[in-house]
């Protein structure tokens, strides 16, 4: 159970998992989560994660979508592939940053939002 997130926010956690696994099961790399809570009025997690190509990013983007519809998780928007090296899948709740190592060096989500908890994927039972 996540010391980080409530335990109010049982579908999110559900999702978060959901989503990570997804991730996790095309090797997505350096995955990381940031909870919000009340910090933010848009939405109470990102997660961030690094592919290896724009191929690859394409890869992870598939699988999470395919995986959050089969689990009728809503989401707001769905980008077309642009190569570029930074995908967004909002999912209400959440949303999901799939990076190219150098983008997301660039964009540095992690420290631009240092008032943010990260939450270890251990603490969602994920290993």
């Amino acid at each position: 159970m996540s010391t980080v997130i409530p335990s109010s926010k049982s579908e999110l956690k559900q999702n978060l998992i959901l989503s990570c696994n997804s991730l996790l099961d095309k090797k997505a790399e350096d995955l990381k989560l940031l909870y919000f809570g009340e910090k933010s009025p848009l939405t109470d997690c990102f997660v961030i994660a690094t592919g290896t190509s724009d191929p690859h990013l394409k890869a992870l983007r598939d699988n999470l979508e395919k995986a959050l519809k089969e689990n009728s998780v809503q989401t707001l928007s769905r980008e077309r592939f642009k190569p570029g090296g930074w995908l967004i899948l909002d999912a209400i709740d959440f949303v999901v940053h799939l990076f190219s190592k150098d983008q997301r060096e660039n964009y540095a989500l992690e420290h631009l939002w240092k008032d943010a908890s990260e939450v270890s994927l251990s603490e969602l039972g994920i290993k």
